[in-house]
Formats: C-alpha cells, sequence, structure tokens
C-alpha cells in the first residue's frame, strides 16, 4: 500500500483502508460491488497514465476547489458516476486526493478477500505475451489453491526473469538478482 519504514506510511495505510471500506460497505449494500470496482480501474489506469493527473493529485499546490473541479471535468468525460464517481469527488473535497491510488489498492484487496480471490504482483522486465501470463496464473492458481488476481509491472532493471510478490511470499527469480549473487560469489573467492 504505502511505503514502508515513513513516518506516513501507517497513516496513508489508515487513511486509504478507512476511506475504502466505507466504500466497499456502501457497495456491497447496493449490490454494486463489480460496478464500483470497473470504476476505481478505469480511473486508476487514467492515474497511471497521465503524468498531469499525477501533478494533479499529489501536487498540494492545487487548491481543493482546483482539484475538485479538475476532477469532475475527467469523471465526466470518463463516464465514471454512481458510487464510484461520488467517492471520488467526496476525496477531492476533502484534499484527499494524494491517498487516491491506495483507497483504489485497499478497495481491491477488500473485494478480493470477500470473493476468496488471493492477490499477487507479478514483476517482469518486459510485458508479458498472453500465452506467458495465462502460464504465470496457472502456476500461481496451483501454489495458492484459490483463484488469483494478478498485478503485472514492468521493470526493465531486472533484465529478464520475474518477481512474485503474494501475500507474505516472494520469490526472486530475476536476472537482476542472479547475477549480483554470482557478482558477490566471485568476490569472495578473490
Amino acid at each position: 500500500m504505502a511505503q514502508s519504514g515513513s513516518q506516513e506510511g501507517p497513516l496513508l495505510s489508515g487513511v486509504a483502508l478507512r476511506y475504502a471500506s466505507a466504500l466497499f460497505e456502501l457497495a456491497r449494500e447496493a449490490n454494486a460491488v463489480d460496478a464500483v470496482s470497473g470504476d476505481l480501474a478505469r480511473f486508476d489506469q487514467l492515474i497511471r497514465g497521465s503524468e498531469d493527473l499525477q501533478r494533479l493529485i499529489q501536487n498540494p499546490i492545487f487548491t481543493a476547489e482546483e482539484q475538485s473541479n479538475a476532477i469532475g471535468a475527467i469523471l465526466d468525460k470518463a463516464g465514471i458516476s454512481g458510487l464510484a464517481g461520488n467517492f471520488i469527488r467526496l476525496v477531492a473535497s476533502k484534499r484527499r486526493l494524494f491517498a487516491l491510488p491506495d483507497m483504489i489498492r485497499a478497495f481491491q484487496n477488500l473485494e478480493s478477500d470477500a470473493k476468496g480471490i488471493v492477490r499477487a504482483q507479478v514483476i517482469l522486465a518486459e510485458a508479458p505475451s498472453d500465452t506467458v501470463l495465462n502460464e504465470i496464473k496457472a502456476a500461481l492458481r496451483d501454489v495458492a489453491k484459490a483463484d488469483v488476481s494478478v498485478d503485472v509491472k514492468i521493470d526493465p532493471s531486472l533484465i529478464g526473469g520475474l518477481i512474485v510478490k503474494m501475500g507474505s511470499r516472494m520469490v526472486d527469480a530475476s536476472v537482476r538478482t542472479k547475477l549480483n549473487s554470482i557478482r558477490l560469489a566471485m568476490k569472495e573467492v578473490r
């Protein structure tokens, strides 16, 4: 969720979880968890795809009114309304946009937990083909003995291989890590 080790980390996690929990309860009562989740995922993609939107969310120099007006226009253009739209507008009016990406992740985690789905993060050096992604999902499903939701991130510095984080477990099978291990072993030989 938030950066660990910082003073802001636990506070940010708490804020994100409180907002996400409230939204999740409202969505569940309205039988709209899937719709809200879809809208939040679309807005999250908008954030990831726009440096301007990232600046608007992260930069405290914008007033609450400026943020609210800009977010309102973006929501209208993207066709995001209902609970998710109202939620994002509320977050903007409360000057909590900086925590919105964490709120979205917290909501997705609550949704996964409610559906019995295990969440996994897979970090790769380059975007995988559909075949490779399906093989990764199948392998994780076998390990977890449950349905798995996979969040793929790309990090070219890995060179190759992958890093998988699922629950409290992590497997680092990246070329970068293997090269570092070889480098350390070679230093010890000297």
